[in-house]
């Protein structure tokens, strides 16, 4: 991941604390919710959008805009909104892992990170677990340069695993069926083969944070967007672990893929994701950034 250009400390320990409440006001608009009938749509043939999605992005939003209204705004929902001459871009996923939510099947979050030119700089993870009859919740929060916690316990160290072979994997599978997608069933296929296990939770910003955490080793993906990865990668990260794009090179929040570990395996991971990274830009499949918000001038 890029280093964050210097940052005033207690600056980016406000953003921190701003992106923490506006998750925790995201995750009252979703226990709200829990439990009672969704009103499911549709964005694509297998995406769903349900209303809580939409009343935790505007409840998250809202913190975010009194605290700093002068600061670029992308949610998943309602895409770009505020300054977009701001090099400040908050990413906001107000519930990762809808699909889940529906069914009420543990793992969901309301993910919330602030950028300043792409680069993740403060986040904050409301991870959603248990199940019916047993909702908890776990938050997850850093800020660039000052670690990273859950639930107020400083996270200092990831797993220890340093073999593939005594490794537990994550991973995810997008909407879109296409040439990514089968890469990824293979990859899927091999890894359960070499390793203790492959999980798929359906949440990336789980995922990360499940990484942070220590339960399990490295997890990696294609076809993300920001709001997906901002928060989960800078809790990974402050958390001793290891964030790159799915071929090695440095990570970027606008990336089509992304390899997160815990550092010792990164390797033995990458020699097999990023050959599938090389099979996929071989046929013709575009793998350079691309979800930057209209208008938003990154590199500025």
């Amino acid at each position: 991941m890029a280093s964050a250009q210097a940052e005033d400390p207690q600056f980016v320990a406000e953003l921190r604390d701003v992106a923490a409440r506006a998750a925790a006001a995201g995750a009252v608009a979703v226990r709200r919710a829990l439990d009672l009938p969704r009103n499911v749509q549709y964005k694509g043939a297998l995406d769903l959008v349900t209303d809580t999605d939409k009343e935790s992005e505007v409840a998250v939003l809202a913190v975010i805009r009194a605290s700093f209204p002068q600061h670029a705004l992308l949610g998943e929902e309602g895409g770009v909104s505020g300054n977009l001459d701001s090099p400040y871009l908050w990413a906001v996923d107000p519930l990762d892992g809808t699909t889940n939510f529906s069914h009420s099947y543990p793992s969901f979050a309301v993910s919330v990170a602030v950028t300043r030119r792409g680069v993740p700089l403060a986040a904050c993870v409301v991870e959603f677990c248990g199940g019916p009859r047993a909702w908890t919740t776990r938050t997850f929060t850093a800020a660039v340069g000052q670690g990273a916690s859950c639930n107020g316990e400083p996270l200092h160290h990831v797993s220890s695993a340093s073999e593939l072979r005594r490794s537990l994997l994550v991973t995810g599978f997008g909407y879109d069926h296409g040439k990514d997608w089968e890469e990824n069933l293979a990859l899927f296929r091999l890894f359960t083969d070499v390793c203790q296990g492959v999980r798929r939770l359906g949440a990336a910003s789980v995922d990360l944070c499940h990484v942070a955490l220590g339960v399990v080793d490295c997890y990696w993906e294609f076809q993300l967007k920001p709001w997906d990865m901002a928060a989960g990668a800078l809790i990974l990260q402050e958390a001793g672990g290891r964030v790159t794009k799915g071929d090695g090179a440095p990570f970027s929040i606008f990336a089509k893929s992304i390899l997160a570990s815990n550092g010792a395996i990164h390797g033995a991971v990458l020699e097999h994701v990023g050959a599938a990274c090389a099979r996929l830009q071989a046929d013709g499949f575009d793998l350079q950034d691309w979800y930057i918000p209209s208008g938003y001038d990154v590199q500025r």
